[in-house]
């Protein structure tokens, strides 16, 4: 009765999941005879409208590939990675800048997530958003209400609005840990760790049940310094001292008290919101602004996305000018091949050997937004990116949010590093992590047993254990890589490997730290870093910049492409919101959190078990 009960519950999912499936491909296939017989329409941009930036999700170098459809039956189960490119919000406010139907930015923060690794990614947006004030144009910021990430964006507004019942607080940065020590004592499993670095805290989950104070230390060190940027951020856009928003932080519960729980008033009255506004009131308030789109029965706007299908080239045209290229490494860094999201080594080291052969390419700007990962295939980029300069090309790395263990890994023996002051870089370390499951299997009555013709062929099973013979072998390859990555580190910035080892240790560094170590040569972003390039390269200033990636195939372009017109019609939206019923979101979110920890573990697959990451990063 039991299994036939669960048997129905099982068709009953399998059945919804193909009428899923059903529905989108149906979908899909009416948009492709539609798409065969009417041409594409272009947005359009009213005279004076409005811009809205409205990211969602997490700001992104690069945006996790999928595979199209597989983005959509995502969405659907409302599961799918929320990314915001911050390279498309940079270009749309740089077009909309100087575009004379664009009279006012409307900052939308709602639907933003994160701060914690990507503080430089807000910096180079507030920079951006401060120079498109400069042109004469207002910004304003508008909010339900604000997280401590959002608010520091919708901060640098003109003007910044709140819905009233909202709220504005600021937790600081900080963040704990889980620690898996005694549940897995408890289940008999046997984490068998080998590392070199006092600070190479990657692996303390599964060997303490505590943070430990070497790790507390280097977190409290690199955390400072990034809230100390937020803080001179936060107060120097809403014109007050540190001292007065350090006020607000500690004293919140009193003055939250003092206005009987009204968040909404007290941010107005602090100064940190110019005004309660409803959604309502907010969009008339825009209407008088910028006139009304009666279609929309709302302000004249147009969104980033649309707005740059509008102003952005189709197709980028070829030039016979020298080259800086970009390649952009985000993610955790694997062995093999892999699209964007995640750091292949061979596919990367692919994107490099093509700017490499190209005779316009003078020099080649790494951007890297990476914990790290395998230490194989950070070496399979490094050695590419040196084959580059022994052929002539300079290379520059520019480090985002994160460029730490791997990551700095990757960058070490380039003619120049830049960092922002809020990168988070360093961690200077390796470690190797093999769990074996013999004791829960024995206590199941589980065995194993077997010959081999060395003492070799035995020596490692996941079932049995490791012999202290393969334990020595592997700890002694984490020696020679920490002495590897050592003399990488001091080759390319010009210090004994003894300066090296004592800043090293898998510290985590802030940007600004690493800087006054000698670990980056100069702080600055992406710009600054591609200037830099040319400047070495002495190409002058009439050059081009040309980002290398990897190249879609005709299929993959054919079907993003129909299903972005699709998603602009709002014909697929329309098939999503009915098979979620608004039913997924919690699940969704369950299985998104899910998902991280177990990619995790799946990306382990350096062939030497020999791990180069700091995973120090929490979202």
């Amino acid at each position: 009765m039991i299994g036939k009960f669960f048997y129905r519950i099982w068709k009953t999912i399998d059945v919804a999941g193909r009428l899923m499936i059903g529905l989108i491909a149906l979908t899909i296939f009416i948009l492709f005879v539609r798409s065969c017989t009417s041409g594409p329409d272009l947005p359009r941009v009213d005279d004076g409208a409005a811009l809205i930036l409205a990211p969602k999700g997490v700001i992104v170098e690069q945006e996790t590939y999928l595979d199209p459809i597989e983005r959509a039956m995502q969405e659907a189960q409302g599961i799918a990675p929320n990314e915001t490119s911050i390279y498309d919000l940079l270009d749309a406010i740089e077009y909309a800048k100087n575009d004379d139907r664009i009279s006012v930015m409307v900052i939308n923060v709602n639907s933003l997530q994160g701060v914690y690794a990507g503080i430089s990614k807000y910096q180079d947006l507030r920079e951006a958003i401060n120079e498109f004030k400069e042109s004469g144009k207002k910004v304003i910021a508008i909010g339900d209400y604000y997280m401590q990430g959002q608010f520091y964006l919708a901060s640098v507004a003109d003007e910044v609005y709140m819905n009233p019942f909202g709220m504005l607080m600021f937790e600081g940065l900080g963040g704990n840990n889980t620690y898996f020590k005694s549940a897995l004592d408890n289940l008999g499993v046997n984490v068998h760790v080998f590392r070199v670095g006092t600070f190479k805290s990657a692996v303390e989950p599964f060997i303490r049940d505590d943070m430990s104070e070497a790790a507390k230390e280097a977190n409290r060190e690199w955390m400072g310094d990034l809230w100390t940027h937020m803080k001179q951020d936060l107060a120097a856009s809403r014109d007050m001292s540190v001292e007065e928003f350090d006020d607000f932080v500690e004293n919140y519960l009193v003055k939250f008290e003092a206005v009987n729980g009204d968040s909404g008033e007290l941010a107005v009255q602090e100064g940190f919101i110019d005004k309660l506004m409803t959604r309502g009131e907010f969009r008339q308030y825009m209407i008088d602004m910028v006139g009304l789109n009666e279609k929309k029965d709302s302000y004249k706007a147009i969104g980033h996305k649309n707005y740059l299908k509008a102003v952005r080239p189709l197709v980028e045209l070829p030039t016979n000018k020298d080259t800086v290229a970009v390649i952009v490494a985000k993610g955790e860094i694997v062995d093999g091949s892999r699209k964007e999201g995640v750091i292949g080594g061979d596919s990367t080291a692919r994107l490099i050997q093509k700017a490499r052969l190209d005779d316009k390419v003078k020099a080649i700007v790494l951007r890297v937004d990476s914990p790290g990962g395998s230490a194989f295939a950070s070496e399979v980029i490094r050695s590419e990116l040196e084959r580059a300069q022994n052929e002539g090309k300079v290379v520059v790395a520019s480090m985002g949010g994160v460029a730490a263990s791997g990551g700095y890994w990757i960058s070490a023996t380039s003619d120049e590093i830049w960092a922002h002051p809020t990168t988070i870089t360093g961690s200077i370390g390796i470690f190797g992590m093999i769990p074996t499951f013999e004791e829960p299997l024995n206590k199941l009555g589980v065995h194993r047993d077997g010959v081999g013709t060395t003492k070799w062929t035995l020596a490692f099973d996941p079932m049995d254990g490791i012999s202290p013979e393969f334990g020595q072998l592997i700890q002694r390859s984490i020696e020679r890589g920490y002495d590897r990555f050592l003399s990488l580190v001091a080759e390319g910035r010009n210090m004994t490997k003894e300066e090296v080892d004592q800043i090293a240790q898998g510290r985590v560094w802030s940007g600004e730290d690493a800087h006054r170590l000698g670990l980056v040569d100069q702080l600055g972003d992406l710009e600054d870093a591609i200037e830099s390039a040319a400047k070495l390269a002495n190409i002058g200033d009439d050059y081009a910049v040309k980002f290398i990636k990897r190249e879609l195939s005709a299929e993959e372009i054919f079907i993003r492409n129909l299903l972005e017109n699709a998603k602009a019609e709002g014909k697929l939206d329309a098939v999503i919101a009915q098979l979620n019923n608004g039913e997924t979101d919690i699940i969704g979110h369950v299985l998104g959190r899910a998902q991280k920890i177990v990619n995790i573990f799946n990306n382990f697959n350096d062939p030497n078990h020999v791990y180069a990451h700091c995973m120090c990063v929490g979202e």
